[in-house]
């Protein structure tokens, strides 16, 4: 059995970050395991640009970022294994692995830092009706079809969803010569982010249907066309409504899922609303020695909070390897409109900096605030022109702050009117 201080579970821009974030603190004795042929996860795909303003100053593609972290990894002379996959873990970090070149690998940790990603969700999930007929792809297969392989899915394309991969496809497949039809989006409001709707959808004049749904798919051997409606405001379509629209491609771009198998297998306590593991202010999990991080944890919308996050899970592990222990003191609490925190558990006793508190809302609103309450009292209030379900929030405490209430019992995150 091999043994390491830290096994890192997935070598995309988290894996990376979090690799990092471990060798700094002085942790050698690392290996990241990737089930790909290479480093970079989904980024490689990306190669539209937006990445790394916050990171690196500076506008980059998908590749360019994720080549800045795989460059960073190799200085490092962090090991690596790819072609690897991970079938099992237990939550006393035993981890089972198999490869081409090693056969079955069985690996003890002494910290394991997840960092698998996320999947898109089928059509499946959806339940929509109508014939099982070729042309219909999840958004990102599409993307790597288009920008990997050099396959055009379609010409006369329709999407379903708003989420930010099925806005930037809208456009990637306008720029390769298709027509969208439309982008069709069951909620009141956008998935994505308001820069995506503005570049990707507005910019070439393609129409984003909100409130609307497809209600069937036509197309025996190939797709031919959908059949889209309207939904009252219990989400049901209104038959009135119904429009066909001729397509030969459908995009769904309806969701992404946190892959928590292994978590599962770990005993790894999973959140009912993200789909991701409950973490402390250090990204533990509820098992011992188990961190989480990126969008295993909870889908983001910029891949620079994950590589933010996820140095942060990393020197964690690192100070936990080195006998620091993490203790969950106080709950965060999501109340009136706010879906969810990240972290959900905090230890204000051993914040040495500032903590974020990272969060989405469940609706749209315009001209609220978003307050922060240690037990009964409000210590933060401030007013949001717009908060969206599409973009992530987040709000920094202090480590100033933190220090006037030692005696926290809760903390609460809220939207208010005033």
């Amino acid at each position: 059995m091999e043994q390491y201080d830290i096994v890192i579970i997935g070598g995309g821009p988290a894996g990376l970050a979090a690799a990092i974030g471990a060798k700094e603190e002085g942790i050698d004795n690392i290996i990241i395991l990737e089930r790909e042929n290479c480093l970079g996860g989904i980024l490689g795909q990306c190669i539209h640009n937006g990445f790394g303003l916050h990171t690196f100053k500076e506008e980059l593609t998908g590749p360019e970022y994720a080549d800045r972290y795989i460059q960073k990894v190799i200085d490092l002379k962090i090991p690596y294994k790819l072609n690897t996959m991970v079938l099992n873990m237990d939550s006393d970090k035993n981890i089972t692995a198999v490869n081409e070149l090693d056969g079955s690998l069985e690996i003890k940790a002494k910290a394991v830092i997840l960092a698998m990603g996320c999947r898109e969700r089928p059509r499946g999930a959806i339940n929509i009706p109508g014939s099982r007929c070729a042309g219909i792809y999840t958004a990102g297969v599409a993307q790597k079809y288009v920008n990997i392989d050099g396959y055009m899915p379609g010409k006369e394309v329709v999407i379903l969803g708003s989420g930010d991969i099925g806005l930037i496809m809208a456009r990637r497949m306008t720029l390769e010569g298709a027509k969208v039809r439309a982008v069709v989006e069951l909620m009141p409001y956008s998935g994505g982010l308001k820069r995506n709707i503005v570049q990707c959808l507005d910019d070439f004049g393609i129409p984003l249907l909100l409130s609307h749904t497809i209600t069937n798919i036509y197309g025996k051997d190939r797709l031919e066309g959908v059949m889209i409606a309207k939904v009252d405001e219990n989400l049901l379509p209104i038959k009135e409504s119904e429009e066909y629209i001729p397509c030969d491609t459908l995009l769904l771009s309806v969701g992404l899922i946190p892959e928590n198998e292994l978590s599962g297998k770990a005993n790894v306590q999973l959140s009912s609303v993200t789909g991701g593991p409950e973490v402390n202010e250090s990204f533990q999990t509820n098992v011992d020695g188990i961190f989480a991080c990126g969008n295993v944890l909870h889908v983001h919308d910029l891949v620079d909070f994950v590589s933010e996050e996820s140095l942060s899970a990393g020197k964690s592990a690192a100070k936990y390897v080195k006998g620091q222990m993490y203790e969950n003191r106080i709950e965060i609490m999501a109340e009136s409109g706010v879906r969810y925190t990240v972290p959900k558990y905090v230890n204000l006793d051993i914040i040495d900096k500032n903590l974020n508190i990272r969060f989405r809302v469940g609706n749209v609103y315009r001209d609220n605030y978003v307050s922060i309450y240690f037990d009964e009292e409000r210590v933060i209030h401030l007013r949001k022109r717009i908060l969206t379900p599409g973009e992530m929030e987040t709000v920094k405490l202090s480590n100033a702050l933190l220090k006037q209430h030692p005696a926290c019992k809760r903390v609460t995150v809220k939207v208010e009117g005033e």
